[in-house]
């Protein structure tokens, strides 16, 4: 009797659950650590007629479901808890390999020392303009490897091998990526050193007052830092540097910036990587300007332009010297001679009459042209005087 009652008991309780989970559309599961037996039937009587408690041990729960799948294995609810966690990884899987897919840029950052209203700020911002993704690298890394089977030509495989330390995803799907910089610029949090930590930038207690009273010249003394007293309070008698950059930050360093009010560290995300169209690379690549890229096209041009002269092979880049050249060369040969057209004009006259074209330009550019015209001029009438007295040496009626 006494084991039938209880066994009675138990299946009435897999029963009961069973039919919660298949019938009963959604459940909270929650922790009951240090939870007293008043508080639990206060909660019972809280949610009368609205709501269900049911407890029970790990060993009827896990076999009451055992027991239930069995009986309903269509029915995901049986095994809520694994049900719905591989049902949001999956999605996850699903999110991150088809924005790595169908969208053309995103920038990875680092995510060290960020805090959660600066990553909530930073989604309101980009709301519209970019997807902010973040996950654990164990899932990143294993959506890739998916991701890679389905997509080999994407370049999944190399963002793969790029996921190493604590990382993020910001894809631009309606903006450029260096937009999304300059939104990550506006969220910088200031933070206290903190023992222990290594210092990303160096730091330097002014000379001057502190505002600190002479019972705390300890903490300054601890660091070998000189001070003095004036007019009731701590002075520096020189700057000195508390933290280096690379260097770790020791206790007595934090103790005495805290007591400084002195929040020496700003994080923000910090961009690692550019990921497009399958490729990774450097951050840098942010920073090069469209300036900088015109003048190393331009380089390239030229060099290629150079190199065709060079060899005599005609290329589209050496075709503009070559017909300047070559326009060179007609020009002088039909310089002295009556035959001309429309595009040697200009040129014909220069070497005509080079004083009008000096007089044309005004200033200091006018008075340096003009010497040489005059020089030539003078030339030219040397030139007439010595073919005038050749004319009267040889003359044989003389």
């Amino acid at each position: 009797m006494p084991n039938a009652a209880k066994l009675a008991k138990k299946q009435e309780y897999f029963d009961k659950l069973v039919d919660l989970c298949v019938n009963t559309p959604k459940a909270l599961i929650v922790g009951i650590d240090h939870v007293a037996s008043k508080q639990l039937q206060n909660i019972r009587m809280e949610l009368r007629g609205k709501a269900v408690v049911l407890m029970g041990k790990n060993t009827m729960i896990r076999k009451a479901l055992s027991l239930g799948h069995e009986m309903h294995p269509e029915d995901y609810s049986i095994n809520m808890p694994n049900a719905a966690k591989l049902a949001k990884k999956q999605e996850y899987f699903d999110k991150l390999v088809d924005l790595c897919v169908n969208t053309p840029k995103a920038l990875i950052v680092g995510i060290d020392h960020v805090a959660s209203k600066q990553l909530q700020n930073i989604r309101m911002e980009l709301r519209g303009k970019a997807v902010v993704l973040m996950g654990k690298n164990t899932m990143i890394r294993k959506a890739l490897a998916m991701g890679h089977e389905m997509h080999p030509e994407a370049g999944l495989e190399n963002l793969r091998a790029a996921m190493k330390g604590n990382l993020g995803f910001i894809f631009a799907t309606n903006c450029e990526l260096d937009d999304i910089e300059a939104a990550l610029g506006k969220f910088v949090l200031e933070a206290a050193a903190k023992a222990g930590q290594t210092s990303m930038v160096n730091v330097d207690i002014p000379a001057g007052p502190t505002g600190m009273d002479p019972s705390q010249t300890s903490f300054f003394q601890t660091l070998n830092i000189a001070t003095k007293i004036v007019k009731g309070q701590i002075e520096l008698i020189s700057a000195f540097q508390i933290l280096k950059d690379g260097e770790k930050v020791t206790a007595s360093a934090a103790q005495l910036l805290t007591k400084l009010n002195i929040k020496p560290f700003n994080y923000k995300m910090e961009v690692e990587m550019v990921f497009q169209n399958g490729s990774v690379f450097p951050a840098a690549v942010l920073k090069i300007s469209d300036d900088v890229l015109i003048s190393k096209f331009l380089a390239g041009i030229n060099n290629m332009a150079a190199f065709s002269r060079e060899l005599g092979i005609p290329t589209e880049a050496s075709l503009p010297h070559a017909f300047g050249n070559a326009f060179r060369n007609v020009a002088a040969l039909i310089a002295d001679v009556s035959f001309t057209f429309k595009e040697v004009e200009d040129v014909k006259k220069f070497l005509d009459d080079p004083t009008a074209f000096a007089a044309a330009n005004a200033g200091p550019a006018a008075s340096t042209s003009a010497a040489p015209a005059a020089a030539g001029a003078a030339k030219k009438e040397a030139v007439v005087e010595e073919d005038e007295e050749e004319d009267v040496d040889f003359d044989l009626f003389g």
